[in-house]
């Protein structure tokens, strides 16, 4: 009885979360979604995302600490509970993060990171280049 309590619990921290960080608490596929642009493992299905909407699973503590960064709380609060969600957040983080990027702009940051250090530079001296350009119009 204790683990399924725990599950409601972790559920309901979760909803809380992503209702705070602007995103809806009733969409796993959105939440599927925004979290595989996050998270550099297999990516989860809709139906492991709606099993933690609901209170009927947990993830694992390496998904557990990309959902915390992606919503800004801490990853003990959102497992465990405790103090309050906005106590909890972690500043920096992509809390902080989301009202600048969208999940294009994360997964374009993630993939720069994939490329050797070689390419990551001629990446990072286009966009430079693209960011003149616009300034002059």
């Amino acid at each position: 009885m204790k683990i399924s309590t725990e599950r409601e619990d972790f559920s309901e921290r979760l909803q809380q979360a992503l209702r705070n960080a602007g995103y809806p608490a009733d969409s796993p596929t959105l939440m599927a979604r925004e979290f595989n642009v996050r998270f550099a493992g297999h990516a989860i299905t809709v139906h492991a995302a709606r099993k933690w909407l609901v209170g009927e699973a947990i993830p694992t503590q390496e998904k557990l600490r990309t959902i915390a960064q992606w919503l800004g709380v801490g990853a003990e609060w959102l497992r465990f509970g405790g103090i309050d969600a906005g106590d909890a957040a972690v500043p920096g983080s992509a809390g902080d993060l989301h009202s600048r990027f969208n999940s294009a702009d994360i997964k374009l940051i993630a993939d720069l990171q994939r490329l050797d250090e070689h390419n990551r530079q001629l990446a990072r001296e286009i966009i430079r280049m693209l960011v003149r350009i616009n300034r002059q119009k």
